[in-house]
């Protein structure tokens, strides 16, 4: 299988954290907090997190504050197929592809849930054909764009379909939840939206060729209550545990060494690190547990920085990041993560 074309897509409304830190002390929820919670709020909103900004779906910042389960399903039924489509435009020009060319569509997303699914509407947005193959994986978390490939690979695989659109989306705003359990906080202060895409063919074309070699997945569902959403008075809520970074880092490195090894491709040979970057304190217990150095890690590192954690469509922010600057040929490892928990790998060869 080969990536032709990528594309990404964020709301306009770019949002410092200073600037949600300045909002949120004028609210009702924050005034309800314990102080311990404001403590905790305004030390990831104005503090050294690795999140300068984040991009959100939302008309004025104040509007996250909102909170109900209509309004968070308006939203996410508002920006979800708009931000996966444009997404997939930006993908498939820079494939130099036409949307009549895909027949088979694969979207995943956990902020959100509707029936039918986001492929229905992204395929009427982009006028794709009424025969494209169309599937819909939620649940999978921030960790979904490797498994959504690797779903593309075997639609390529079968000899059944040409061309393969990839997308994930997320409208974390639409999934925000706000008390005093610390994970609450964090989320609400980590998360980010937008939208990732790839065009996938079996056969490269005259661009730079990007091919995907091999990928695995490691699923440990003794710690799936560590990540994940829960429901709550008709809303997601978000379980993070402080154990998280150090169970992701574990999780990245089992992936790894399990596919390089299936491969005969030794860690020294890898060129460029592809890496969701969960959050600060994840980005670095990866880094730590893999030995690199924080140039390995600076695409991840500024995505993190510019949009915040966008959870399932991050990692193709960080390849596009990557191949912009020309970077070298040769193997490059691709990783995500999370609930599951799960965690998924895939080796590039880069020419």
């Amino acid at each position: 299988m080969f990536i032709l074309g990528l594309g990404t897509a964020a709301p306009l409304q770019r949002y410092a954290q200073r600037e949600c830190w300045e909002a949120v002390q004028k609210t009702e929820h924050f005034r309800a907090f314990t102080p311990r919670s404001r403590a905790i709020v305004k030390k990831i909103l104005t503090g050294q997190n690795g999140i300068a900004s984040r991009h959100l779906a939302l008309d004025k910042l104040e509007d996250v504050f909102e909170i109900g389960p209509d309004l968070l399903h308006a939203r996410f039924v508002k920006n979800a197929p708009l931000l996966a489509a444009q997404a997939a435009e930006h993908a498939l020009k820079d494939a130099d592809a036409q949307a009549g060319e895909i027949d088979g569509l694969i979207i995943s997303t956990c902020t959100g849930y509707l029936c039918p699914g986001l492929t229905s509407y992204v395929s009427e947005l982009l006028g794709l054909g009424p025969n494209v193959l169309a599937l819909d994986l939620v649940g999978q978390g921030c960790g979904a764009a490797i498994p959504n490939l690797r779903t593309g690979e075997a639609l390529l695989g079968s000899g059944k379909y040409r061309r393969v659109l990839s997308i994930c989306v997320e409208v974390c705003s639409a999934a925000f939840f706000l008390d005093n359990d610390p994970g609450v906080l964090v989320s609400a202060c980590l998360f980010g939206d937008g939208a990732g895409a790839a065009v996938l063919g079996a056969q490269p074309n005259a661009k730079r060729r990007v091919e995907w070699k091999t990928s695995g997945s490691l699923l440990n569902p003794a710690d799936r209550d560590l990540l994940r959403f829960e429901h709550d008075r008709g809303m997601l809520r978000n379980v993070l545990t402080p154990g998280v970074p150090e169970l992701a880092a574990k999780q990245v490195e089992a992936v790894l060494n399990d596919v390089l090894g299936r491969a005969g491709v030794d860690r020294g040979k890898i060129k460029r690190w592809v890496l969701h970057p969960g959050g600060r304190d994840v980005l670095a217990a990866i880094t730590t547990r893999l030995g690199l150095s924080d140039q390995d890690v600076r695409w991840s590192a500024a995505v993190l920085s510019e949009f915040g954690n966008l959870s399932s469509p991050s990692v193709y922010f960080v390849l596009q990041s990557v191949l912009s600057e020309g970077a070298p040929s040769g193997y490059w490892w691709m990783s995500s993560f999370g609930a599951g928990f799960s965690g998924h790998g895939a080796l590039l060869e880069v020419e």
